[in-house]
């Protein structure tokens, strides 16, 4: 199902009402291949933004971030995947075709007077190729690392397990940069992923109202953690986030009713528990 841009602006309004701080709000890529996420600038227009949250684009190419400078967006999230068979599926273009452009969206980023975030896509394993060598994906955070304000290592595909996330982020935060981290929970795997990514010194977690999401690219691929998920989790552990858990569940029953069907999170089915809570 097509969400129209009205309601999809609509979404990120009740999720920035909720106290989230930083809201990826739209997708700039071809809605040829992407309907879903057609209208980008529409969803902007109609977004009644908040001083207190920073709204982001994501774009994957540099016509992607073209459209994104005509919009009031403050942050653009720059992606591409460090696999070459996938990153030709996704974006078209070699994994060095496409840094080289990130470099360059990143430098006329900055130079608007932009955040940016660059995320590295099959940090975790590629369907296509298979393993991912880490060494490959820390050299491609290395050589953004003085160009981005935070990287973001990405499990695509969600084929990453504890011990991966463990390595990349404890190697990553040695680069002198913010690292965040981005999962997906198709081999249940997500929410573990997110435990250890924190321990391991993760500052900034993607995640997705209800666990929508995926990736028309990516075979069998599910959707992300779902926010509202981890937030019990963060909660649980102690982490301060400043985001209303019950509000959050409010967003994702409002959008499973837009959507017409169940959503992949199991916190707003459930409901939060206060003895996990309390710390």
């Amino acid at each position: 199902m097509i969400l129209e841009p009205a309601v999809r602006a609509e979404l990120v309004d009740r999720l920035a009402a909720a106290g989230l701080p930083r809201i990826e709000a739209v997708s700039f890529v071809n809605p040829a291949r992407v309907p879903q996420m057609a209208g980008a600038e529409d969803v902007v227009a109609g977004i009644e933004p908040r001083a207190d949250v920073t709204y982001a684009g994501l774009v994957l190419n540099e016509r992607g971030y073209e459209r994104f400078a005509t919009t009031s967006l403050t942050e653009v999230h720059y992606a591409f995947a460090v696999s070459e068979e996938f990153n030709r599926r996704n974006a078209g273009a070699s994994a060095e075709e496409s840094a080289v452009a990130g470099e360059r969206v990143a430098a006329r980023a900055k130079a608007d007077g932009h955040r940016v975030t660059v995320t590295l896509g099959t940090s975790f394993g590629c369907p296509f190729e298979g393993a991912v060598d880490p060494g490959r994906v820390l050299a491609f955070a290395a050589r953004f690392a003085e160009l981005v304000d935070e990287v973001v290592f990405a499990d695509t595909v969600g084929v990453g397990v504890p011990r991966q996330v463990r390595h990349l982020v404890s190697e990553g935060a040695k680069l002198g940069v913010p690292v965040g981290v981005h999962f997906h929970n198709t081999r249940s795997t997500g929410y573990a992923n997110a435990l250890v990514a924190l321990e391991a010194g993760a500052t900034v977690f993607d995640a997705s109202i209800g666990g929508i999401g995926g990736c028309p690219f990516a075979p069998r691929a599910t959707g992300n953690i779902a926010t509202e998920d981890l937030v019990y989790l963060l909660h649980g552990e102690g982490v301060e986030t400043g985001i209303d858990l019950e509000a959050l569940i409010q967003v994702a029953a409002w959008l499973e009713e837009r959507l017409g069907r169940p959503l992949e999170g199991q916190v707003y089915k459930a409901g939060a528990f206060a003895p996990a809570m309390a710390h």
